[in-house]
């Protein structure tokens, strides 16, 4: 079988600024001199009970990936699979939460697809718009460059453990209040300074979707243990090995390219190659202008952590 790339090779469409070349968060298209649109899809089964949560979350985290480029999202439709006796005013509420949730982020909800599925899923297909002069990639960071995290980490483990029936009530509503918030403000107070590669933090992990950068940029991403911010209850439960399956694919996936300092303990590696949903942004900014978005962010109430920098090195991640 030829691989897409081959059979759709980007010289042969210059309009198609990113495509599968980079693995970016979405494909962008220039349509006009001073138009793109962004093109994303996403969608899941459920990571928490609430069936308005679930629809809200999952529309977040598709609608995140337009943000991951420095586009607004405008349209989506429904991507949806659910099973033939769900109630439909089950239905109907996992679909009211993705259309308020679209409708927060300026866009719309025009129609979409279902199919009848033993597990309910459900997600979007979103198309957003960028000047194509304005596209932010994971391709450009520049060692020296200052690493921002605009959600906590955790998300991942503490649904875990709500699904298992032992995490706190706190730390679970905690982690949906986090799921529930749009990249939108960050995306945009990030374009009021120089950055040079953004990504969104979701399935491949902090580690993961931070390999990505440092491979595509040809940095070393290192990540200061002490600056990372984890969700009250993260690090309870992952000292009580209560990780999904996701973190060890991740964790197989990526290890050999991630370096440790001693004394890091195998419950907080294992913690950061652990899947996030609707994470924050990891944006990789110009030192000159680290302070200056770190004063937009606390003047907007939105909250970001200085977490690292990029230095010169092979690609790889370093935690110390």
């Amino acid at each position: 079988m030829r691989p897409l790339a081959e059979i759709f090779n980007p010289q042969d469409y210059p309009d198609l600024l990113v495509g599968l070349e980079t693995g970016d968060d979405a494909a962008v298209y220039r349509v006009r001199d001073d138009l793109a649109i962004i093109f994303t899809t996403d969608f899941f089964t459920p990571v928490v009970d609430d069936p308005y949560d679930y629809g809200a979350i999952a529309a977040a985290n598709a609608m995140s990936d337009v943000y991951a480029m420095g586009g607004e999202v405008v349209l989506a439709l429904n991507v949806c699979g659910f099973p033939k006796e769900m109630p439909a005013e089950i239905v109907s509420e996992i679909l009211r939460g993705g259309g308020e949730k679209v409708a927060e982020g300026g866009g719309v909800i025009a129609g979409g697809h279902t199919l009848d599925d033993d597990e309910p899923k459900y997600g979007l297909a979103v198309i957003g718009f960028v000047h194509p002069d304005e596209v932010a990639t994971k391709v450009g960071a520049r060692p020296g460059d200052v690493l921002f995290l605009t959600k906590r980490l955790g998300v991942g483990i503490i649904t875990t453990a709500g699904k298992g029936g032992v995490a706190e009530e706190a730390h679970l509503r905690g982690a949906v209040e986090q799921m529930l918030l749009l990249n939108r403000k960050a995306a945009q107070l990030m374009k009021q300074v120089e950055y040079h590669a953004v990504t969104d933090i979701t399935g491949f992990a902090l580690i993961g979707h931070s390999y990505e950068v440092a491979e595509l940029s040809e940095v070393t991403l290192r990540f200061h243990l002490d600056s990372l911010p984890f969700l009250p209850g993260a690090t309870q439960y992952a000292d009580d090995w209560l990780f999904p399956g996701g973190s060890s694919c991740n964790k197989d996936a990526y290890e050999s390219h991630v370096s440790f300092a001693p004394g890091i303990t195998d419950e907080l590696q294992m913690l950061l190659f652990t899947p996030e949903t609707s994470g924050g942004l990891l944006i990789c900014v110009a030192p000159d202008d680290a302070d200056a978005l770190a004063d937009l962010f606390a003047r907007e109430g939105q909250p970001c952590w200085v977490v690292g920098e990029a230095v010169e090195g092979p690609a790889a991640i370093e935690v110390v």
